[in-house]
Parts: C-alpha cells; sequence; structure tokens
C-alpha cells in the first residue's frame, strides 16, 4: 500500500516529525542557568585586566573575593569584587581601585568600576598571582 491510499499513516507521520523537530529546537534555544558557580573567574579576570588597563604590568596591592551571589538588574547574579593598584601611560601608579566582575552562566560578562555598595565592605583576600603576572612581550620591570 502507498502513501496516497493511507492518508491516516501521512498524517501521524507528518505529526511525529514536527514533535520530533520541536523537541530539537526547544533544546537548542533552552536557556542556560544564568547561577552557575564561575569556576575560571581569576584567569577570566586576569585577562580582562590585560585587555582594560593602561598598563598591565606590575601591579600592586591586589585583592579579590570569592564570587558571592549578589542582586544586579533585579536578578541574582554571582560577582567577584577586585581591588588593585596599576600603572597609566606613563607608568605611574593611580592609586588602588575596586572593580566588580558580574558573570553569567559561569563566564564573566561584564567588569566596571565598583562602588562602595558594592564593594566596600567586601572580605578580600591577597591575589598574589595578579601582582606576579607579566603580560608584556617585554618583559615586566
Amino acid at each position: 500500500m502507498g502513501l496516497g491510499k493511507t492518508p491516516g499513516v501521512a498524517i501521524v507521520a507528518a505529526g511525529m516529525l514536527a514533535l520530533a523537530m520541536a523537541a530539537c529546537s526547544s533544546s537548542k534555544n533552552a536557556e542556560p542557568d544564568a547561577n552557575i558557580y564561575p569556576k575560571n573567574y581569576k584567569l577570566e579576570l586576569m585577562n580582562t585586566l590585560q585587555r582594560e588597563l593602561d598598563d598591565p604590568t606590575n601591579i600592586r596591592d591586589a585583592y579579590i573575593t570569592d564570587p558571592f551571589l549578589t542582586t544586579a538588574s533585579r536578578e541574582q547574579r554571582y560577582a567577584v569584587c577586585v581591588r588593585s593598584n596599576s600603572r597609566d601611560l606613563n607608568h605611574n601608579y593611580t592609586g588602588a581601585k575596586d572593580r566588580i566582575g558580574y558573570f553569567y552562566a559561569g563566564s564573566l560578562n561584564q567588569l566596571v568600576a565598583a562602588t562602595p555598595e558594592q564593594c566596600g565592605k567586601a572580605a578580600y583576600k591577597p591575589w598574589p598571582e595578579l601582582q606576579s603576572i607579566c603580560f608584556s612581550d617585554k618583559g615586566c620591570k
């Protein structure tokens, strides 16, 4: 018997195909878990600071917090506070600055200047890895 003689079979087959396609598309478009603990947060922050600081060499007084949940734009997100004293383009130290990094689905999403409300009471701990890293191809002095 051909498909032309059994319209019921064709309809069932088309329905099954539609369900299979819907299942595939819904799994691809599923929203990731926004609050996955950021495992590589230090590395991601170092890479971002390398790109954003005027002179990412010879950083002093580096401190970091462990990731913590905070409210960002009415939603809970993991964040990390970073404090460091870096140099400007003339190699002069600019003083300690606080930054806050926000994470989405375990990855750094944004690194911005922190307000006292965001990081003023943070439990900082020394971050010697940031102080000892040298991002310059010419070496650090």
